[in-house]
């Protein structure tokens, strides 16, 4: 059963490299909510240790969640649990096998974006961080109808949550370079795919800007 390919680096994308999105919408800070994704040592595992994309997409994380957490903005975090039941993995088993053990040395949030005890950690179910949670319920009783979308991988559960939240009426934001996948070219199609149907692709920069502006 094949497991997470090893991933050499690349570059993360640059402002100069997003497409033009089809939505018109911008981000607001008191609308908004900041989404970090599967950032769990066993998905950072697959990476090339200090180099980028994950270092780079790891420091712009970081930096997105002390702003969020600065201006208010609420926090959520995707985590897996180890040692899944095969009827709780469902057919992620038949592509990615069995998945993580319990081992915190697999389960762990990456101690670089530890979440803090006003965060949101939500269990993860399926590639879209909507399903089986309660993700859009805990924003909307807090007034929040925009999701700036972080982690790994951008062609996989973070393209598919930008999905998801389109359908629901969520705005989604998503933040190219604190993003990372399996290849450039992966990365690149999700930042297209969402450009094109459901969202709105940012950089790390312009996103601190507009969280920055409203603490």
């Amino acid at each position: 059963m094949a497991g997470l390919p090893k991933i050499p680096p690349y570059d993360l994308p640059r402002a100069e490299d997003l497409p033009e999105p089809r939505a018109p919408w911008t981000l607001r800070a008191p609308r908004a909510a900041l989404l970090v994704h599967d950032m769990q040592a066993y998905f950072t595992g697959a990476f090339t240790p200090e180099a980028s994309p994950l270092t780079p997409a790891i420091a712009h994380i970081a930096a997105l969640i002390a702003a969020a957490r600065a201006a208010d903005v609420p926090v959520f975090y995707t985590a897996q649990n180890g040692n899944q039941d095969r009827r709780d993995r469902g057919l992620q088993a038949d592509l990615w096998g069995p998945g993580m053990s319990a081992d915190p040395a697999h389960q762990a949030i990456i101690p670089e974006l530890a979440p803090s005890p006003a965060d949101f950690v939500l269990v993860k179910h399926r590639y879209s961080a909507f399903q089986r949670a309660n993700l859009a319920d805990l924003m909307r009783v807090r007034g929040r109808d925009q999701l700036i979308i972080t982690g790994i991988y951008a062609h996989i559960g973070c393209m598919m949550t930008a999905a998801e939240a389109f359908q629901r009426d969520i705005e989604p934001f998503f933040v190219a370079d604190a993003l990372a996948d399996f290849s450039r070219a992966e990365h690149d199609m999700a930042i297209n795919w969402v450009a094109g149907r459901c969202g709105v692709p940012m950089v790390t920069a312009d996103v601190l800007a507009t969280l920055g502006a409203a603490q």
